[in-house]
């Protein structure tokens, strides 16, 4: 049971797509840069998407007017979500993903054995294997910082606070009445994302001024069936081990045609 249910509240609305937040989560967690930066597209967007080496992505989103006349920018900087139901949790072969006692989903790099079952579990597609380790790799809402008292690296660079790091349910209130002054101010779509309705809630959730399609986010999650999960990666399993036994039939018959043809060279001699 955990002791506190820690999170973050993105406030989209005041987010300028600094990227500081993305620095300070490689730069604390030590994450290696890619081999080659380049822009995707006409976008100032250099990573493209969360990765086994990208733990948060600043989300550049270009929305023009009807005739193209003018143009405005979104951002939202994204990470996991340490659902509260999370589907990677409930497919993971070996417990190796577990809540902590701050209520955050946690992948133990012991344990994990690399099996992609967490992929397939997570609607949002925040979870790679890393090529390095062969691991899961995801935010781990930084972990150690937490154990020691410090808020995660990416709400400490925050130079605007769109991040907020703190207990959910205090910041749910504070999500609630930015809510209603978004929506005073002519925000008519502003609506938090990550309520109780989206997979029993998300410990990081989101104030967003758009619909959720609009940022790249699932307007209704769902976790894929375990079931459905598991069976995919047996039948993977079932692939693989098939191939297997056909090599070795093969090798057998073959060695046992070498057997016969060196019989019939003895009987020759």
């Amino acid at each position: 049971m955990a002791e506190q249910q820690m999170g973050m509240f993105v406030d989209t609305s005041t987010c300028h797509g600094c990227k500081a937040c993305q620095v300070a989560c490689k730069e604390w967690n030590e994450l290696p840069m890619e081999d080659e930066i380049k822009f995707l597209g006409t976008s100032y967007d250099n990573t493209g998407h969360l990765s086994d080496t990208n733990w948060r992505h600043v989300k550049f989103v270009e929305l023009f007017s009807e005739d193209r006349s003018d143009a405005r920018w979104l951002f939202l900087s994204d990470s996991c979500k340490h659902c509260q139901h999370a589907g990677c949790m409930e497919v993971c072969p070996t417990n190796a993903i577990i809540r902590t006692e701050f209520d955050t989903v946690y992948i133990d790099q012991d344990t994990c054995i690399g099996c992609r079952y967490c992929i397939t579990g997570c609607p949002f597609g925040v979870i790679e294997i890393s090529h390095i380790s062969g691991t899961a790799q995801k935010c781990t809402l930084c972990y150690d910082r937490l154990q020691v008292g410090q808020q995660p690296a990416c709400a400490q660079a925050c130079p605007t606070d769109c991040i907020q790091f703190g207990e959910v349910s205090s910041l749910m209130k504070i999500a609630e009445e930015r809510e209603v002054l978004l929506k005073n101010m002519g925000h008519s779509k502003a609506q938090i994302y990550g309520k109780s309705d989206i997979l029993g809630g998300l410990n990081v959730f989101y104030m967003l001024t758009e619909e959720p399609k609009v940022y790249g986010l699932p307007e209704n999650p769902q976790l894929p069936q375990k079931n459905m999960a598991k069976s995919y990666m047996f039948s993977v399993a079932g692939m693989v081990a098939a191939g297997v036994l056909a090599l070795l039939a093969f090798r057998s018959k073959r060695m046992s045609q070498k057997t016969d043809i060196d019989q019939d060279q003895s009987h020759v001699v």
